[in-house]
């Protein structure tokens, strides 16, 4: 059986974003990322700084873990990383898992790379990143995972980008005239990701700047903007 690298495992707290924003959920988080995004949030799981709190677990262990959290007191597991799409047959292992026994299970990924588990999942959440974060887009490769979710019928799928400026924007223009039938939500980006204390008010003003692009062009009239929510609650705090 193949083992999972995890570098936390928290909640339950509340999904701050995308399809399933507000809903109450445990978060497993992995280790290792094919992307490295300049903004990124979450570099702890790829740039080596907290490679000493990552354990290799079984599928079980992992399932076992959540319940040593928090009892029955979750139905719901957003999985995310660094990459969860760099994982095989351990991650087919544990969305089987948490099915067992009644629990829905979400995934985070960038859309880089396939896995065959992805037609299992209850909520895919694909993040294509824009120009502000260094990366390129293969279109290739989201074409086909877009594609592959169409075919198998299962209407799971979601995209989701985060915007920092005009380009960013254009960007997530050209995601949805690519792929005008996948929802697609928008969130403002978090320009500063250590900054300590409230950062509401920043954020706040973000998402109004946001807003206002979208209300006034009539090729995004299908889009939904969302703010990061446990950002505006718990700000910068790390396990929230």
């Amino acid at each position: 059986m193949s083992k999972i690298p995890v570098i936390e495992m928290f909640g339950p707290t509340i999904q701050g974003e995308g399809a399933v924003i507000g809903v109450k959920t445990m978060f497993v988080r992995t280790y290792g990322c094919d992307y490295r995004c300049s903004w990124c949030d979450s570099a702890f799981t790829w740039d080596g700084t907290a490679k000493d709190k990552v354990t290799l677990l079984e599928p079980e262990a992992i399932l076992n873990g959540l319940l040593e959290l928090a009892g029955n007191n979750f139905d719901n597991v957003t999985i995310s990383g660094g990459n969860p799409a760099l994982i095989g047959e351990g991650m087919a292992e544990l969305i089987n898992l948490l099915h067992a026994r009644g629990i829905r299970a979400a995934i985070e990924t960038q859309g880089s790379r396939w896995q065959d588990w992805f037609c299992d999942v209850d909520v895919l959440t694909i993040s294509p990143k824009p120009p502000s974060s260094g990366m390129v887009t293969d279109w290739d490769m989201l074409d086909n995972i877009i594609d592959r979710m169409r075919d198998s019928g299962r209407e799971t799928c979601s995209l989701k980008v985060v915007v920092f400026d005009t380009v960013d924007y254009q960007y997530a223009k050209q995601v949805h005239q690519r792929y005008p039938w996948v929802p697609l939500y928008l969130q403002p980006g978090n320009e500063d990701v250590t900054e300590e204390g409230d950062i509401s008010a920043r954020l706040l003003a973000r998402l109004e700047w946001l807003f206002n692009l979208v209300i006034a062009d009539p090729g995004m009239n299908q889009v939904k903007v969302l703010p990061q929510l446990h950002a505006l609650i718990w700000h910068n705090k790390r396990g929230k």
